[in-house]
């Protein structure tokens, strides 16, 4: 076979292999831009708001974006308040507010950012400024929160609400 045979050969494969999966990343994005127009974003607010997601993405290499402010992240979830919103809502489900479920442990960052942990595990954290956490887990289990050195700095028995500065906070063990 001639080289220009192989070489048409190899550019069909590869066109077949890239089709699907750059049609499920541009039916992602639409997805994404219909969230932001029906929240109400301006394009200045929805570049904000995926600017931010964004910023998670590369400090979190296990994060992904499944709406377009939402990531699954080692642990549980993080919810990016959009810009403009006076409280931070998936902009997914536009008619769900956020509540801390039975087992969780939510907590609501400086920034607005709601960060709701549903598994047990050691996780780096990166919220920022003063918030508030709601314990919810089940009664009697202690939520660990640490220094970036790794030792503990404080922490809480479930159940219970609280308010915490978060700046300091590197890692945490929710159950």
């Amino acid at each position: 076979m001639s080289p220009r045979k192989i070489l048409a050969m190899m550019t069909a494969t590869a066109a077949l292999i890239a089709g699907p999966v750059l049609t499920a990343e541009a039916s992602t994005s639409t997805a994404f831009s219909q969230q932001t127009r029906a929240a109400g974003l301006t394009a200045p607010q929805a570049a904000e708001l995926q600017q931010r997601v964004d910023a998670v993405l590369a400090s979190d290499p296990q994060a992904r974006q499944i709406s377009a402010n939402k990531l699954t992240v080692a642990g549980g979830e993080l919810v990016v308040r959009a810009p403009g919103q006076t409280e931070t809502r998936d902009l997914a489900t536009p008619d769900t507010a956020l509540a801390c479920d039975n087992g969780h442990l939510c907590i609501v960052d400086g920034r607005g950012y709601t960060y709701d942990y549903y598994r047990c595990g050691y996780y780096g954290f990166s919220g920022i400024g003063d918030g508030t956490f709601n314990n919810n887990q089940t009664s009697g289990t202690r939520a660990r929160f640490y220094n970036s050195d790794g030792s503990e700095r404080w922490s809480h028995v479930a159940k219970g609400t609280g308010t915490a500065s978060w700046t300091p906070v590197y890692h945490i063990r929710p159950c």
